[in-house]
């Protein structure tokens, strides 16, 4: 690919050129989603500029999640952003499958623990009471797209730790094993930064911007039957809600699951 000769004269910065001229081709569909933006050695050799300049450039492209990174592969055009609509209870599996993409988890641990302080009162346990704990990094198309820690009561899913299978979702595991069906949840997100080890399994920098999400799921008895911290990356997702007029809510299953 050719890039545009820069105005050396000018007083805008070499660096923003830069980026405006690759952002031009995201934009016109030049450069479509997945396919590989010019390198930082590829733009200083073409351009005749420093590879701190060029790497100003695709950074300001990758802080604002238009490409992303992956460790030696290179930068790539980012796709649209998966929406995660937090008014539905749907599994990753779930969620990604509705948009098309081809969804695999890869297991990072799956054993027996003690609960901590968190685990045990969200799912009403003695406190140090054992839990399975099942810790995934979810990809779609191949791409990480989050990191996923359940725990679930190991009194009632030991046997998990011998029969869970990687590539099935885990709700329909549930389903087909043990006749748990989940019926609501509670949900909290926050925004924040990732940490280096967690940037290292999901492919990008290191204090890039992510979602932070807890879920208490409930069977329909409002039993808690699930415990989720998620980490998904800003760059991939947004968040979207249907908002209704309070006077419309039904807050029946809230006020019955707060006791």
């Amino acid at each position: 690919m050719v890039l545009s000769e820069l105005d050396r004269g000018s007083v805008v910065p070499l660096y923003y050129q830069i980026r405006q001229h690759l952002l031009e081709q995201i934009r016109t569909g030049l450069l479509k989603p997945g396919q590989p933006i010019p390198s930082e050695q590829e733009i200083s050799e073409q351009l005749s500029v420093s590879r701190m300049t060029a790497r100003q450039a695709v950074k300001s492209l990758c802080d604002e999640g238009l490409v992303y990174s992956e460790r030696g592969k290179g930068t790539f055009v980012s796709g649209i952003k998966q929406e995660k609509n937090v008014s539905q209870l749907l599994s990753f599996t779930q969620e990604m499958k509705a948009h098309g993409a081809r969804v695999h988890s890869r297991i990072l641990s799956l054993k027996a623990v003690s609960s901590d302080a968190g685990v045990s009162a969200a799912l009403r346990l003695r406190p140090g009471e054992k839990v399975v704990r099942l810790k995934r990094v979810r990809l779609a198309d191949s791409v990480p797209m989050g990191i996923e820690t359940s725990y679930l009561p190991f009194e009632r899913f030991a046997n998990l730790l011998k029969t869970f299978n990687a590539d099935t979702s885990l709700y329909q595991t549930l389903a087909d094993q043990y006749g748990i069906h989940m019926h609501a949840a509670d949900e909290a997100a926050e925004a924040g930064l990732v940490t280096a080890q967690d940037a290292r399994l999901l492919g990008i920098r290191a204090g890039s911007p992510v979602f932070f999400f807890t879920r208490v799921s409930y069977l329909k008895s409002g039993r808690p039957i699930e415990f989720v911290r998620s980490i998904y990356r800003g760059d991939r997702f947004k968040i979207v809600n249907r908002l209704t007029h309070q006077s419309n809510l039904d807050s029946g299953w809230r006020r019955k699951y707060a006791q």
